[in-house]
């Protein structure tokens, strides 16, 4: 079984949703569950003292987990502190203009499809009648 959601944490004066999956073992309270940060399409993990280059939490929290006295409650708040105190996702940097994917540079017709805009070697539009079908 898994718990998929965000966790609010603050980082320099900022509220941020950190989103995490908890997957829980068959034996659980027994064993303690196990954490990822799972990063959206915007942002990267950064993997440091306790996330892994593949988003798994490895805290101090989960490693000397009892049961009775470690519970998922106090498992997601340790979770905010620490991640509040060196965030473990951060957003993707933003390519470059001339790196930017070529469907940036498509726009739609009126009619419904899409079209290539490139500029000539002057840098001026082409005129209508040099353009192409998509």
């Amino acid at each position: 079984m898994s718990l998929t959601g965000t966790i609010p944490v603050v980082f320099s004066g900022k509220t941020y949703n950190i989103p995490i999956c908890v997957w829980f073992e068959p034996n659980y309270p027994n064993s303690p569950p196990m954490c990822y940060v799972k990063p959206t399409r915007e942002m990267i993990i950064v993997k440091g003292k306790y996330i892994s280059s593949d988003g798994e939490v490895t805290i101090p929290y989960l490693k000397d987990w009892k049961k009775g006295q470690c519970d998922l409650s106090s498992l997601l708040q340790v979770m905010a502190i620490l991640f509040g105190e060196v965030p473990p996702l951060a957003m993707r940097p933003n390519p470059e203009p001339e790196q930017a994917s070529c469907w940036l540079q498509f726009h739609k017709e009126a009619d419904g499809r899409y079209c290539m805009s490139l500029p000539r070697g002057d840098g001026q539009p082409f005129q209508h009648e040099n353009e192409t079908n998509c």
